[in-house]
């Protein structure tokens, strides 16, 4: 595998122009100072985790560190998943002491998913063990940054490597002469550091607008719960007339403010059909056309050209779409046409909160009927409420938008440096 990575590392570059300082080697272009190694080389710490640990799974215990605690997007450990595994060794185990993790680790996946790249840093609660599906990589050589390494092997021209001998599936794999054969790029100690603290800092921003971004979706979603529901109300509409507050009633779906009403989503809307796209469908088109997944292409004619919710008719029908522009629809995504006593985007909210899996009338891909949608029950508040309420929940969305957009472009701004600093493209010292 590893020989296999070496000669598309050097037929990506072959034949092109070499900047001057540059040099050609087995991982590209590189600075003439740098140097390239093998892992072997520098003769670290290799091992990989062993099978039969599910005899010492606990509820609650020290990590086992899986495949699935690891991500190409980042050389951090998710620690936050609900799939993560514990264990109890006892004292004596052998294998617990070979297999611990340690501050400065670097993990790499060497089955099926070949090439994920994961770093041990103070984050990571120890004791903290590794999988058989898991190498790990410890360094004791004063010329290198571990976490540099770690970077490295996570760029994206190592990584591209690494996934074209992943398409092997459940054949791939990788043993430890392949991971001591893995080469890198290293230039002086110092430089490896400032490269990799700068990597690190923008991945500390990634962490925390992932964390904003988290936290503002959960407001939203417990705001959601309150005001859909009524049990708690806008200061204008929390009072009667006489000053009092007003209170609750009970009914078949439960309890609800006494000024709301039980209605059916029928009642307040049509549900309509999409119309195959494949006439009307222009490159140049001033419209969008939705399918279940999203917009699909454009047109300049619309099937309806007022607020609207959408909603799959067959496919994916659990991830309904609130739009206030004209648009077309195919005939797997329903849209629907609101009367004037509900607020489109308060309905679309509404139809956010509800299972839609459960009205699944199909075995095999999941599909709704439109009748099913109009006969589910549910509680309105006046027009002027429901308005209120969609603003509110509206602004959030737009905060979240915002946020997921920075995030985005945080991300961007990190691959782009990655480029540039792991190539020696730019040079921090």
């Amino acid at each position: 595998m590893v020989e296999l990575m070496v000669s598309e590392q050097q037929s990506g570059t072959a034949g092109k122009g070499v900047p001057v300082g540059f040099k050609l080697t087995e991982v590209g272009v590189i600075p003439e100072d740098w140097e390239v190694k093998t892992i072997g080389q520098l003769n670290p710490f290799i091992t990989s985790g062993s099978r039969g640990w599910a005899d010492f799974y606990v509820d609650y215990g020290d990590l086992f560190v899986r495949i699935t605690n690891m991500s190409r997007n980042s050389i951090y450990l998710d620690t936050k998943t609900s799939e993560n595994k514990f264990v109890a060794l006892p004292a004596t185990s052998t294998e617990g002491k070979r297999t611990q993790l340690s501050n400065g680790d670097i993990l790499i996946s060497i089955t099926a998913d070949i090439g994920i790249i994961g770093y041990i840093d103070e984050s990571i609660a120890k004791p903290a063990y590794i999988n058989q599906h898991i190498s790990l990589v410890r360094f004791d050589d004063n010329s290198i940054d571990n976490k540099f390494v770690a970077y490295f092997l996570a760029s994206e021209n190592v990584q591209k490597k690494f996934l074209a001998n992943s398409d092997l599936g459940a054949k791939a794999g990788m043993n430890l002469n392949g991971v001591r054969s893995i080469i890198f790029a290293v230039p002086a100690k110092k430089e490896q550091s400032a490269i990799a603290n700068a990597l690190a800092d923008i991945d500390t921003l990634v962490v925390e607008l992932k964390k904003a971004l988290t936290k503002k979706q959960s407001i939203k979603t417990a705001t959601m719960q309150q005001l859909l529901t009524g049990k708690t109300r806008l200061p204008q509409f929390a009072l009667r007339k006489d000053g009092t507050v007003k209170g609750y009633k009970k009914n078949e779906l439960g309890e609800m403010p006494e000024d709301w009403i039980v209605s059916t989503f029928g009642s307040v809307m049509k549900i309509r059909h999409g119309k195959n796209q494949k006439q009307v469908e222009c490159l140049d088109g001033e419209y969008p056309i939705y399918a279940t997944g999203g917009q699909i292409g454009k047109t300049n004619a619309f099937l309806y050209n007022k607020p609207s919710v959408l909603i799959g008719r067959k496919g994916t029908i659990d991830k309904p779409r609130y739009t206030d522009k004209p648009f077309w629809t195919v005939d797997t995504l329903f849209y629907s046409e609101i009367s004037e006593s509900a607020d489109a985007q308060f309905i679309y909210y509404k139809f956010c909160t509800i299972d839609w899996m459960q009205y699944n009338e199909a075995s095999g891909v999941p599909s709704l009927n439109a009748g099913t949608i109009e006969r589910i029950q549910t509680i309105l508040p006046s027009i002027e409420e429901q308005t209120a309420i969609a603003a509110i929940l509206s602004d959030m969305d737009k905060d979240i938008q915002t946020l997921q957009q920075r995030l985005d472009k945080t991300r961007q701004l990190k691959q782009g440096m990655m480029q540039e600093l792991l190539t020696g493209k730019t040079r921090l010292i």
